[in-house]
């Protein structure tokens, strides 16, 4: 199967926006659209000590990057339409910046959560609308322009895990710092997207020059590729938040201790920098894409088997297994790319995905614990995740045909 070949270009070309300037602005937002999230685990504790949290309370922080994710990015791309794509990120940037930096000085819980899912919805904006900021500007190097990208994202997922021991360590306010440290880092972030919207005059969200495929109004669901993407996106999101949420517990439970449970939850998460590095590429070019996610899923499924069977027997090999399988994530985010032309239409596949892999990020940690609860045992919740591995290939395979949202929601040409 070869990948899909773009026809000749029929759109006008974007602004003339420096490669440098388009490079610095992706991976400075792709380092900002995860410390925000990560940065609560690891001072959870300190956080509801010093601001008297409760143990609901603490339960609502931790399930608000999933549900804000949904909610608000599921606007994301209307917005995009009144202030173009690249002036939606700057903004997205700046609520990112004044959530986090906020919320790192209050001392009341209500103004601390709210700051949070206002720091979350910027961050929401931006996981939505890049991909099509990409697809506008990456021109032939869009695929090495996602592999930053992704890369990028793994690597603000992993600085905040990294800086939270050292920060709090300074006195019983430390955790203030782990907390808002990050919203000085959106705010350098905020220099080149300011430039990148003085520059980006042309932007197809803000003037339209042609109809979109199928009108203004055409459905998204109308096509098969974007259902598929979206059951694969949201599966793979259910699948990351449940390993990041119980992973550690299945090994603890299976007889390792704290620290070497942790450091195999790290080494999961390590595995998004490769993958973000390589499935990029391999989506752009690989005529076997499809074996590729077959071998990814087969990878996430035996890496479950090996939990359910022999947690403690070769646990790094079910780690090593299950990063891998992770590699879902940057082939789903780089499926946006390659499986539109028109950079809006970009920007609605994701603002049509993404929200539903959110929403699934937030449910599936609370349904794997409630049926952990409920059977005493990881058995269920493990066959389960393992089933739902299956149905992540299914909508992979179909995801990765050779076709265009843009075709399918024009319709059949007209004879």
């Amino acid at each position: 199967m070869n990948p899909p070949t773009p026809p000749p270009d029929r759109f006008p070309a974007p602004a003339r926006v420096p490669r440098w300037l388009v490079v610095a602005a992706v991976v400075l937002v792709a380092v900002n659209l995860r410390p925000g999230a990560t940065s609560v685990g690891p001072v959870l504790a300190e956080i509801q000590q010093g601001l008297g949290l409760s143990p609901t309370m603490a339960g609502v922080l931790t399930a608000l990057p999933g549900l804000t994710f949904a909610v608000a990015g599921a606007g994301a791309a209307a917005l995009s339409r009144r202030t173009g794509i690249s002036g939606a990120v700057t903004a997205g940037l700046a609520l990112v910046a004044a959530g986090l930096l906020g919320r790192a000085v209050t001392g009341s819980v209500p103004v601390f959560l709210a700051l949070t899912v206002l720091g979350f919805a910027g961050m929401a904006v931006g996981n939505i609308l890049v991909p099509a900021f990409i697809k506008r500007h990456g021109g032939r190097r869009t695929a090495a322009l996602n592999s930053v990208y992704t890369t990028g994202l793994a690597v603000g997922a992993t600085l905040p895990l990294l800086a939270a021991g050292p920060l709090t360590a300074r006195g019983p306010e430390g955790w203030r710092a782990a907390l808002g440290l990050w919203g000085l880092m959106a705010l350098v972030a905020l220099l080149p997207w300011l430039l990148v919207t003085a520059r980006d005059r042309r932007e197809a969200a803000t003037a339209p020059s042609r109809a979109l495929p199928g009108g203004p109004g055409a459905a998204i669901a109308r096509s098969r590729t974007a259902v598929a993407l979206c059951v694969y996106f949201g599966i793979q999101s259910m699948h990351a938040y449940v390993q990041f949420g119980w992973v550690a517990q299945i090994y603890r439970d299976g007889g390792l201790d704290q620290a070497r449970a942790g450091l195999l939850m790290a080494l999961i998460a390590a595995m998004g920098i490769p993958g973000g590095l390589l499935m990029p590429l391999l989506v752009a070019g690989s005529p076997h894409l499809r074996r590729w996610i077959a071998g990814l899923g087969t990878c996430m499924v035996t890496g479950y088997l090996g939990l359910m069977l022999a947690p403690a027997t070769v646990p790094w090999v079910w780690a090593l297994l299950l990063g891998v399988g992770g590699f879902a994530f940057p082939t789903a985010l780089a499926l946006l790319t390659a499986r539109t032309r028109d950079p809006r239409i970009t920007a609605r596949l994701s603002g049509f995905i993404q929200p539903v892999g959110y929403l699934l990020a937030a449910v599936g940690p609370f349904a794997v614990g409630a049926l952990h609860e409920a059977t005493g045992s990881w058995t269920v919740p493990l066959v389960l995740l393992m089933g739902t591995g299956l149905v992540l290939v299914a909508a992979g395979w179909v995801a990765a045909a050779p076709r265009w949202v843009d075709d399918e929601l024009a319709g059949p040409p007209r004879p």
